[in-house]
């Protein structure tokens, strides 16, 4: 059987269909078995920009990112070693969520899996600590967005195929990415004349949203940043380990604890997919243009939307703004900053492509290409390096 003939047989009308693909920017032969979102996947994975994803931070940076260069008294090499997310793990996570999600309301896997696969290829060394440095570093120049930077790497900067720059992706993996920055408010049609993004996208947004809210929290408690006790003050958790308690009548702690994260990701799914198929039974979309036009399908009920958002203060009050961790990102981001001046200085003698970049755009964007690229350990070792 032929993929589109499977499509047509497993797909909502709601869903996009390969055979509907807007194309490629640099045009290429159909495979003999591979669908274009199929061969979007493959080549993602395949890049180098997602392979490094195995060494940069999620929240935590640990021993097995960093090196002896980062202070051991901001790491978290006591608690659990290798136990806490790097970015390539939360993306897999991401990409499990967001199947299920794609699965249940039939719209097509291949395309949501390539999205929520390549959604962070763009985050530089030490998450949102290093997107800063690089952001103020580019002020005057567009700054620096790890959402556009993904598009930067795909486009242009890998350098994997011998017929067209970047990695030649369908146009609907590269508007949906461009689509991350704009996340339209609850129950809204998107304003100033903006399509809605389609349900693949709107699903790999939730998912990441259901990922990093469970498992920055599983964590933070596992690094014993926080206490499950403090977490019970919130009614989200709180209501979450009651419903676990109801099915297991004794727990010990660490059993109590998985147990709450695996109920807090069923619990955001089952509230996603049930407020998503009433959205579909109201709206009856029976294209991706009316999915287009119509506001947002996928996305957590107002009820749990409305738990959720004390969930993540707590989160950004008690775990982002740790001591710790605002400690481990002075020293990191003070090395990152050394690192981009030395390379925009240096512009000239970067790798290719990045020198490329210096030569057509600016010195500095080639610094944050190149910057952006690296791992933790190789961004601290050379900035050790560059201090003597």
């Amino acid at each position: 059987m032929d993929n589109a003939r499977r499509e047509t047989l497993l797909l909502a009308p709601y869903a996009m269909h390969a055979a509907d693909s807007a194309g490629r920017r640099h045009e290429e032969r159909a495979h003999a078995y591979r669908s274009p979102y199929q061969r979007d996947r493959d080549r993602i994975v395949h890049s180098s920009a997602y392979r490094r994803l195995a060494y940069k931070t999620q929240v935590f940076t640990s021993p097995l990112l960093a090196s002896p260069h980062l202070s051991r008294r901001n790491s978290f090499s006591q608690h659990g070693g290798g136990y806490h997310r790097t970015r390539l793990t939360h993306t897999l996570e991401v990409a499990s969520v967001a199947r299920t999600l794609a699965r249940a309301l039939r719209v097509n896997e291949d395309l949501v899996e390539a999205l929520a696969l390549m959604h962070d290829i763009g985050h530089p060394p030490f998450g949102h600590a290093g997107e800063d440095v690089l952001n103020a570093r580019l002020e005057g120049e567009g700054g620096f967005n790890h959402n556009a930077q993904a598009l930067r790497i795909v486009e242009r900067l890998e350098q994997r195929y011998p017929g067209f720059p970047g990695l030649n992706l369908t146009h609907e993996v590269l508007d949906g990415q461009s689509r991350r920055a704009y996340k339209p408010t609850r129950g809204s049609v998107v304003p100033d004349g903006r399509e809605s993004p389609l349900l693949e996208v709107q699903i790999v947004d939730a998912a990441d949203s259901i990922a990093y809210d469970a498992h920055d929290a599983d964590d933070a408690l596992e690094l014993g940043m926080i206490e499950f006790a403090e977490l019970e003050t919130i009614e989200l958790w709180r209501d979450t380990v009651s419903r676990v308690r109801q099915r297991f009548a004794s727990l010990d702690a660490k059993a109590l604890r998985r147990a709450t994260i695996h109920e807090l990701i069923d619990r955001q799914v089952s509230d996603l997919l049930d407020h998503a198929w009433r959205r579909l039974e109201e709206l009856r979309p029976d294209s991706t243009g009316a999915v287009r036009h119509a506001p947002l399908i996928a996305e957590a009920s107002p009820a749990l939307a409305e738990q959720k958002r004390p969930f993540e203060r707590f989160l950004f009050d008690r775990v982002y703004r740790h001591p710790r961790v605002l400690a481990q990102r002075m020293e990191a981001t003070a090395a990152l900053g050394g690192l981009f001046d030395h390379a925009a200085d240096t512009a000239d003698t970067l790798p290719a492509p990045y020198a490329e970049v210096a030569r057509q755009q600016s010195p500095q964007r080639a610094a944050a290409d190149y910057v952006s690229s690296v791992t933790d350990r190789f961004a601290l070792e050379a900035a050790g390096a560059l201090a003597g």
